[in-house]
C-alpha cells in the first residue's frame, strides 16, 4: 500500500467518526443552537474532506462543490440565526 493509500484511509476514517459524533449531537440536540452548530461542523468536515480529496489526487475539480457546501453552511447559519432572535424577541 503506498503512502497517499495509507493517508487517504486515515484521512476517511477521522472523517467518519468525526461526522458520526456530529450527527450525533444533531440527533440529540437539546436546543435548536447546538443543532445549528453541529450542522456547522457536519458542513465544516464535508469542506476538510473535499479539500483533502483534491490534495491527495492533485486536481482542482471539486472546487465549486466546495464553493456550494461553504455558501449553503453560511446562509443556513444566518437563517438560524434570524429565527432564534425572531423567536426570541416574541417571548
Amino acid at each position: 500500500m503506498s503512502l497517499s493509500g495509507i493517508l487517504l484511509t486515515v484521512i476517511v476514517v477521522v472523517f467518519v467518526i468525526a461526522a458520526a459524533l456530529t450527527i450525533v449531537r444533531i440527533v440529540k440536540g437539546p436546543s435548536i443552537l447546538d443543532r445549528a452548530v453541529a450542522s456547522d461542523v457536519l458542513l465544516t468536515e464535508v469542506l476538510c474532506l473535499l479539500g483533502a480529496e483534491m490534495v491527495i489526487n492533485h486536481h482542482t475539480r471539486t472546487l465549486p462543490a466546495m464553493l456550494v457546501v461553504s455558501a449553503i453552511a453560511v446562509f443556513g447559519s444566518i437563517a438560524v440565526a434570524r429565527f432564534v432572535a425572531r423567536r426570541d424577541t416574541h417571548t
